[in-house]
Formats: structure tokens, C-alpha cells, sequence
């Protein structure tokens, strides 16, 4: 992968967000930046960064997906309230480790894997 300007950009730009963001989180970001970056820079650059192992996608039941860094995190999974779209993290427990033998097994690349639960919060529910 060649390193541009762009792309460089788009990297330090992911790698500064922290938590949860879209691609277009990080296109708007990159327009603050003195170099010009396009939209499609941005998205090409996700694809890339989540083949290479240094973002995580996850669509939390919407249209668009929702991206995070690896760096310096710990595997997790989300469960969000279907009132508030509040969300929490719980740890991942070993599940990649038991599930990609499997796959790979039957040629399959696993580039990640999420887990989701839905339900309502405690503080939906004291709501009533």
C-alpha cells in the first residue's frame, strides 16, 4: 500500500478518535486538515485499515457502519438499549479462537467478529 498524503492523514486522524465513529466522521475530521482529502480516500483507507487488522467495523443495527481502532483496546462486544441506543461494552471471551479454526478450515478469511445484544437499560427500565 502506498502511503499518500491522504492516507497518512485519514491514519492520524483514525488513530486521535477515540470510541466509536462513521466514515464520515472522519471524512468531516479531514477536512479541518490542510490537506485536502477526499471522501473516497477516506472509505478506500477504512477498507484497507479493517483488512489490515487496525480498525474494527461494527453496523450496531443501523444502515452505516461504525468503526473503531485496535490499538491499544481489548477484544469487546456491545449490547445496546432499543430505547435510549445507549451502549455498553463487555469483554470478548475468547470467542474468535473458537470460531476461526472453523472457518479457516473451510477457506475462510476472518478479518473480525462481533457479538450484539439488544435489550433495555437499567436506566430505560427505572424510566418505565
Amino acid at each position: 500500500m502506498r502511503l499518500s498524503q491522504g492516507r497518512e492523514t485519514v491514519f492520524a486522524v483514525i488513530m486521535r478518535t477515540h470510541g466509536h465513529f462513521t466514515a464520515e466522521d472522519i471524512v468531516k475530521a479531514c477536512r479541518g486538515k490542510a490537506s485536502k482529502v477526499s471522501r473516497a480516500t477516506v472509505y478506500r483507507s477504512l477498507q484497507e485499515l479493517l483488512e489490515a487488522g487496525i480498525v474494527r467495523v461494527t453496523a450496531f443495527g443501523e444502515k452505516h457502519n461504525h468503526f473503531e481502532h485496535t490499538y491499544d483496546e481489548r477484544l469487546h462486544h456491545h449490547a445496546q438499549c432499543v430505547r435510549c441506543h445507549g451502549f455498553i461494552e463487555f469483554p470478548d471471551l475468547d470467542e474468535d479462537e473458537r470460531y476461526r479454526p472453523l472457518l479457516e478450515k473451510e477457506g475462510f478469511k476472518v478479518l473480525g467478529h462481533e457479538m450484539h445484544f439488544y435489550g433495555i437499560c437499567k436506566k430505560c427500565r427505572k424510566k418505565g
